[in-house]
């Protein structure tokens, strides 16, 4: 088991991140404690890989619905405001910005048919390709890429105030 995380903690973390906007151990580490608990879930049908990575989105997601994520998006600690301090890079409104418009996409990707933001997942976050995509779905490659295309359309429409 441990190699087997090990194999796929890169991903994991990559997800957490892409997700959420940051790292965040304990979701990697609730993905772990999920995959050993339904282990004898999984069908070997299917790529491992896709499977894990379906459990860490599902995890983001639970998080990012939570009270507790929402509370610790409004909330600035003294860490975070030396952070800002610090990095002269990105002031305090290019910080919040970059929030809103993760946010705002997140939003956007939630609203999807889930059919869409199935594959949108898939491809942009867990870097699949169609035909990884297409095995998974059980559906023809053709019907992933029409799916990703009506996905970045409407993405296209709800977010041109971003592009």
């Amino acid at each position: 088991m441990k190699e087997i995380l090990n194999q796929y903690r890169n991903n994991i973390r990559k997800i957490i991140s892409n997700m959420t906007g940051s790292y965040n151990e304990d979701i990697e580490q609730e993905v772990y404690i999920r995959t050993y608990k339904n282990l004898d879930k999984y069908k070997e049908s299917g790529k491992f890989k896709s499977w894990i990575s379906t459990i860490t989105a599902n995890l983001c997601r639970d998080y990012m619905k939570s009270a507790y994520f929402k509370h610790s998006q409004n909330m600035v600690t003294e860490e975070d405001e030396l952070i800002q301090i610090k990095d002269e890079k990105e002031s305090i409104e290019d910080t919040f910005i970059r929030k809103q418009r993760q946010k705002q996409i997140i939003d956007a990707i939630e609203k999807l048919k889930p059919k869409l933001r199935e594959v949108i997942v898939m491809y942009e976050m867990k870097d699949m390709n169609y035909e990884q995509i297409a095995e998974k779905l059980n559906c023809p490659v053709g019907t992933v890429r029409s799916r990703l295309f009506n996905a970045r359309k409407e993405l296209s429409i709800t977010l041109k105030d971003l592009i």
